[in-house]
């Protein structure tokens, strides 16, 4: 097990950990509290402060007060640049604590955290930041008999409730472009993972950022949530979970006219063409199942595998499969961390079930995991299914290493199988044939379509979904930025 972190072990006992509001630390009004646990072991290792709506209503005023008052607004792209620059900064600097919390808190493996999760959060800031200083605020217009241009401006308070999977990366994917613009934020981290987001706001001290700019309240969804989506003082919001609560979040914010960016879930195909080496692709499937234990909205949970390789193919991912190790997150020899909670085990498990129930055959058992030292912890095995189109495995987001193998015979069979699900995050087309893989990619209808690879992310390129994925604009983009922008035209007659 890997020894803790003096910084881990302080912050984590500090508690109960505070609400972060006006630039300090400050209790819940109602003294609430909210449980942390280990999903390695179960056990509970932080206390922190549970939101309610009056601390929402405290947050808003305070993020109102600093877009109003501070200099976070006005100040030059420049100088905000060189604050969002000094945070990721600090970011790397801190790797192993935030790395570690992340582990603890989620439970996915630590080289996973430090590999992935935390640096893809400073360069998220720092690819904002760069592009915030190379971004034209005014554009002039050709009227005639007119002086006219575009003034891009901030919208101003930008809220944000995140989910549990990614804590601090998908917080620098909400926050980053919002503060870059010159808004100011509120987040709402998931009760089940509030802890890395809570330890970011140390960083946002230490690297300048005035107070107020960042604020973070912990609570549950059905209070601090609810609260925060249908607060009148909020100008723009971004969900990240289910399209279950994407609905309610979207029609609380559409009672205020404010605009709202929802990324929801997925089931995400992957098409494998007779031309691709069966072994290869089995092993780059299996390794996009078990990240952060298929904990992964845009992951490919729908393998589509034409006829000719289905018995190679499978012989491939069960036998990977089964040799994946399953263990606490701290331990360095983990491939694959427990599910999130005891809650998620029981989704995952319980999908199964009725996937079993409804048809489905069972190519690789799945089940409850057995970890020697960890008999509390939330541990699953990976699974793979076949059966009809219709099972509930193979049109339901289960949220884990639970992968449903359907064969096809022609490219226009596999297109309408993709096709029929009503999510629309994310697919992948495996073939050596690049002319059928584009055409393909273009066929299948989501916000992204991956070529040879699955779980691609790369900024500048935009990420989103449609249909039951989400609406309202992407992440990682130039377009993203301009979300966060405000167009005002500014005209004089001249004539």
């Amino acid at each position: 097990m890997t020894e803790l972190a003096k910084q881990v072990s302080e912050f984590l006992s500090s508690g109960p950990i505070k609400l972060f509001i006006g630039g300090k630390w400050v209790d819940t009004s109602a003294g609430g509290r909210i449980e942390v646990r280990d999903p390695g072991n179960g056990k509970v290792i932080a206390q922190v402060a549970a939101a309610e709506k009056e601390d929402v209503n405290r947050a808003v005023e305070a993020a109102r007060h600093a877009f109003r008052d501070s200099a976070w607004v006005t100040m030059p792209a420049n100088d905000r640049a060189v604050v969002l620059h000094r945070l990721a900064d600090l970011i790397d600097k801190n790797t192993d604590t935030l790395a570690q919390i992340e582990s603890l808190d989620v439970g996915k493996p630590l080289a996973a955290a430090a590999g992935f999760d935390i640096p893809e959060a400073a360069r998220t800031l720092r690819y904002y930041a760069d592009l915030s200083v190379l971004t034209r605020r005014r554009e002039p217009i050709a009227v005639s008999g007119h002086e006219a241009y575009t003034l891009r401006v901030p919208h101003g308070v930008c809220a944000f409730v995140l989910p549990w999977n990614f804590p601090l990366m998908l917080l620098a994917w909400g926050i980053a472009p919002a503060l870059a613009a010159g808004n100011v934020v509120i987040v709402k981290p998931s009760e089940e993972t509030p802890l890395s987001t809570l330890y970011f706001c140390r960083l946002a001290q230490e690297a300048g950022v005035p107070e107020g700019v960042v604020n973070v309240i912990p609570g549950y969804g059905e209070t601090a949530g609810a609260a925060l989506a249908a607060h009148p003082g909020i100008n723009r919001f971004g969900f990240t979970g289910s399209p279950e609560v994407g609905r309610r979040i979207g029609a609380a914010c559409g009672g205020n006219l404010v605009p709202v960016k929802l990324e929801l879930g997925g089931k995400g195909a992957a098409v494998l063409f007779e031309d691709v080496d069966p072994e290869q692709t089995a092993d780059a499937l299996v390794a996009a199942i078990t990240v952060n234990t298929g904990q992964v909205c845009c992951t490919a949970s729908r393998w589509l595998i034409q006829e000719s390789i289905w018995d190679p193919f499978v012989a491939r991912a069960r036998e990977r499969l089964a040799q994946v190790r399953i263990g606490h997150g701290l331990l360095p020899e983990t491939e694959m961390g427990p599910a999130v909670s005891l809650i998620q085990k029981r989704r995952i498990l319980g999908y199964i079930d009725r996937g079993v129930k409804q048809g489905a055959t069972l190519l690789l058992e799945g089940g409850e995991a057995k970890v020697p030292d960890y008999p509390e912890g939330f541990y699953v095995k990976p699974a793979l299914l076949t059966g009809p189109p219709d099972n509930v495995c193979a049109q339901e987001e289960i949220f884990g290493p639970v992968a449903y193998l359907l064969p096809f015979r022609t490219e226009a069979e596999a297109v309408t199988l993709v096709n029929e699900s009503p999510y629309g995050l994310a697919n992948s087309v495996w073939s050596q044939d690049l002319d059928r893989a584009r055409r393909v990619a273009e066929a299948m209808v989501a916000g992204n379509s991956w070529i040879n690879a699955h779980n691609v992310f790369k900024h500048g390129i935009p990420y989103g979904g449609c249909k039951l994925s989400g609406m309202g604009g992407g992440v990682l983009s130039p377009e993203t930025f301009f979300d966060y922008l405000r167009g005002q035209s500014i005209v004089r007659p001249t004539a």
